[in-house]
């Protein structure tokens, strides 16, 4: 079967809508023998190829130059082996489909990030992550990888203590196109959740045992207030949510969220000088209580007003230090900005391009409503950051180049000639990443 195409200088946009393209065409392959033809062509012709994903990401990471390629029509649990805790996914499933999948096996991701929109692909190519100290992002559940390269070669590896693997972790897609993964995965369970107002000075005194106590600690800091929401969550009794709770959280999430916070926001666009006001009502609304389910359904929330977003990893023992510094800059200087922002921690993981660098880490995520101007509020971030040694999110906005890049990751040069290796043409070197890496 030819490959699927559409020709012509179509337009795509990521979901935040603030990174744009015009490849020449759009590939839609249902086969690994279907994507080995389009890497060929693409190899023989000179040009770039990309594959884009859900186009969650924020930063051009998924931007295609020449020609893109989407895993849509390949997606689905190709097997499970329950003696190992094993379970192998087509690429380009998404993790809103493959937690349900695994469910329906009894088998669990053994962490989650709070979107689910992402394909399995781009999830683990960026680096996506939950929270929770023990745990690590989603390219750390990966335990074997099968991926077609730069010269059309179908490959497979199994993870191990060796330099492939680490490169193959978050790879940003460079080594080729990832067609099936393998997820060391857990025993199905559900979590009770949490979320409590808390005073700042309170939330961090308690910060520290938090951290051990709970299987998962999120802060929502908003911005210049001394409210925080702690959202906390814990294994209880493996039960699916109570229709009765999903329904409020269709209320609370979708309505409220939807209609409410869209139109705080619009109203914080069209007058910047309201931003301070609004932050503080938000605060004080923050919600309260608990509920419980299966961890899929839990772990994830709806994010349905749209924004742009820049995240940090920063050693975790650095912290609290950074929060009293951001929290006394925000309260005397404030930005036009009434999101909140999140605060998350991970354990560290070996990956060549993970932000972690193997040491455990604190993700704080800054984020602006989509049409407000974000430059001044994220220069500002960046700057903070890099006084606390911040890794950048790969996915989300950074202004990362290569020099740069090359002092936060000691193992680039490992990493890129690994990468070369898969693809000595440049087939999946885009622009972006050339000014990224090189």
């Amino acid at each position: 079967m030819l490959p699927v195409i559409r020709s012509g200088r179509q337009t795509w946009n990521n979901w935040a809508g603030n990174v744009h393209a015009q490849p020449e065409h759009f590939h839609f392959p249902e086969s690994v023998r279907e994507i080995q033809q389009i890497i060929d062509s693409c190899r023989i012709r000179g040009k770039t190829l990309k594959v884009i994903g859900a186009g969650h990401s924020f930063s051009a990471v998924a931007k295609p130059d020449d020609e893109a390629l989407s895993l849509h029509r390949m997606r689905g649990l190709v097997s499970v082996d329950r003696s190992s805790m094993e379970a192998t996914f087509w690429a380009g499933t998404y993790l809103y489909e493959a937690a349900p999948l695994l469910a329906s096996a009894d088998m669990a991701f053994e962490n989650m990030g709070d979107i689910q929109q992402q394909t399995i692909a781009g999830a683990i190519s960026t680096g996506t992550h939950g929270t929770g100290i023990r745990f690590a992002s989603l390219s750390n559940q990966v335990v074997a990888w099968t991926w077609v390269d730069g010269n059309g070669e179908v490959r497979h590896h199994r993870r191990d203590d060796d330099d492939l693997s680490n490169a193959l972790s978050i790879s940003l897609g460079l080594l080729g196109v990832l067609v099936k993964v393998t997820i060391r995965t857990v025993p199905l369970y559900s979590l009770t959740v949490t979320n409590e107002r808390k005073p700042f000075q309170q939330a961090m005194a308690e910060w520290s045992t938090g951290l051990t106590e709970h299987r998962h600690l999120e802060w929502f800091y908003f911005p210049g207030s001394d409210s925080i929401q702690v959202k906390t969550m814990n294994e209880t009794t493996l039960k699916k949510q109570h229709w009765h709770s999903k329904s409020m959280d269709f209320v609370k999430d979708g309505i409220i969220e939807t209609v409410g916070f869209k139109l705080m926001s619009e109203i914080v666009r069209l007058k910047p000088q309201l931003s301070r006001k609004m932050t503080h009502f938000a605060a004080s609304a923050i919600p309260t209580g608990t509920k419980s389910g299966y961890y899929h359904e839990i772990l994830p929330t709806p994010r349905l007003v749209r924004f742009t977003e820049c995240e940090y990893a920063i050693p975790l023992s650095s912290f609290k230090t950074c929060m009293e510094e951001m929290h006394g800059f925000l309260k005397a200087h404030p930005f036009y900005v009434h999101f909140p922002i999140e605060c998350r921690v991970t354990a560290g993981e070996k990956g060549m391009l993970s932000p972690t660098q193997g040491v455990p880490s604190a993700f704080i995520a800054f984020h602006m409503y989509k049409g407000m101007d974000d430059a001044p509020y994220f220069k500002w971030v960046d700057a903070l950051m890099k006084k606390y040694d911040g890794r950048p999110h790969f996915g989300k906005m950074n202004k990362l180049h290569g020099e740069e890049t090359k002092a936060l990751y000691p193992q680039l040069g490992r990493f890129l000639e690994i990468r070369k290796q898969f693809d000595p043409a440049d087939v999946f070197m885009t622009h972006y990443m050339q000014n990224l890496l090189l």
